[in-house]
């Protein structure tokens, strides 16, 4: 029986893990912290969207970097055998809005404890707090691993899956990337990715606190676009974020001078230009001797009132009837595209996944074998991988895991 260490014990670990010992192998899973999936537990607000359950051709839109990587990985081990597989595990799940999939409970603990007991009906062997400091090689094989404690465990292959460097308080140190550097890899620059934007209007801070939801937010680069989404974004003391602003973030390393970054919100997508301007006119002759600024609340949130009307550079005293059609123009121009300068992310503190690592270009994507290193599987976040959110990052993990845990050969 051929051996397997799994270095991981996150998403892409447990399920590299389970793969290998379907597969017959007897499998040792490391993580060095006190229990498995900790970054599990606080994705998706502890609810964990363990996948998305759309179609493979959205899956395959949704991913920002290297999606022609994961052709095998996601034909291996697609969304919907994911699916059954944890339901089969006792996690009954739920399908909500935008095909995002979480169980049934909202608990990501039952995520964690469903591959525990997959892990325990295969045998694994798993060791917690235990860190790894390399892998060993021999003749260009990966022959097995040497602990932090200077303990050498020899094995027959090594998959590599310790994620990457977002959310440091969930044991996240970025020891994959120097141990794939130690083995020959090319590590492609890592940043944030899936995290909130600092923006520069000070009009921005105060509104801390506001949700939008149904509008359009477009990301670009000087005049060039960059990316477009529909759905909710917040408005924080820094900038912004939420689901929109954080998928936007993914795409923000594609501008090369980020002075030039900027976002666009449309606050009223399902009106053209010229149904708003109808809209307004129509509000407006039905308020004709009313002050502007007690007209506009049916167009907009109480708190955004006041920033509209200073950009609008209409007094908010001003008569309805006052009004000329240039300032009604202006009042529409930024209803559709409510512009904010982009002056950086925020940290991996508060990113949700890492952007770059391992490059794919030296790895297999039939097997996620090492090009460089026979023996040598890669798994999850610590590959140069991200996608929009949605459960598209962790499916990800569960592909590239479960690929890279079953084309592991038996030693003859």
């Amino acid at each position: 029986m051929s051996s397997v260490i799994v270095i991981g014990g996150g998403a892409a670990g447990m399920m590299a893990a389970y793969a290998a010992a379907e597969c017959g192998h007897k499998v040792v899973l490391l993580e060095q912290n006190e229990k498995l999936g900790k970054k599990l537990y606080i994705t998706g607000k502890g609810r964990c969207n363990v996948t998305n359950a759309c179609g493979q051709d959205k899956l395959f839109e949704n991913i920002v970097s290297n999606p022609k990587f994961l052709y095998s990985a996601f034909y291996d081990f697609d969304n919907k055998r994911m699916m059954e597989l944890l339901e089969r595990a006792g996690c009954p799940l739920k399908i909500e809005r935008g095909e995002r999939v979480f169980p049934v409970s909202d608990h990501s603990s039952d995520v964690i404890a469903a591959f525990e007991r997959l892990l325990g009906q295969k045998d694994v062997a798993v060791y917690l707090k235990t860190a790894v400091r390399e892998v060993t090689v021999e003749d260009g094989v990966a022959k097995g691993v040497i602990l932090n404690s200077g303990e050498r465990l020899p094995c027959d292959a090594v998959v590599l899956a310790t994620g990457g460097l977002s959310y440091p308080t969930t044991g996240a140190t970025g020891d994959g990337y120097r141990m794939a550097k130690m083995l020959g890899h090319t590590v492609k620059e890592c940043v944030p990715a899936l995290v909130p934007m600092e923006i520069q209007e000070p009009w921005c801070s105060a509104l801390q606190g506001l949700s939008l939801k149904n509008v359009m937010l477009t990301m670009y680069c000087g005049t060039k676009k960059i990316w477009q989404g529909f759905g909710e974004m917040l408005f924080t003391h820094f900038g912004v974020s939420g689901p929109l602003v954080l998928s936007a973030s993914s795409y923000y390393a594609k501008c090369k001078d980020k002075r030039q970054v900027t976002v666009t919100v449309d606050l009223k997508p399902a009106l053209t230009a010229e149904q708003l301007d109808k809209r307004i006119l129509r509000d407006f002759e039905q308020n004709l001797n009313k002050q502007f600024k007690n007209v506009i609340g049916g167009l907009y949130p109480a708190k955004l009132i006041p920033v509209m009307i200073e950009l609008s550079g209409i007094d908010g005293d001003k008569k309805i009837h006052e009004i000329t059609r240039q300032e009604r123009g202006r009042l529409a121009g930024i209803t559709k595209g409510l512009t904010m300068q982009v002056t950086g992310l925020r940290n991996y503190n508060e990113a949700i996944i890492t952007q770059g690592g391992v490059t794919v270009k030296e790895v297999n994507p039939s097997t996620m074998e090492s090009k460089l290193v026979k023996g040598l599987y890669f798994a999850g976040e610590l590959l140069d991988l991200d996608a929009v959110t949605g459960g598209f990052n962790l499916q990800i993990a569960w592909s590239t895991g479960h690929l890279a845990g079953s084309s592991i050969l038996p030693v003859r």
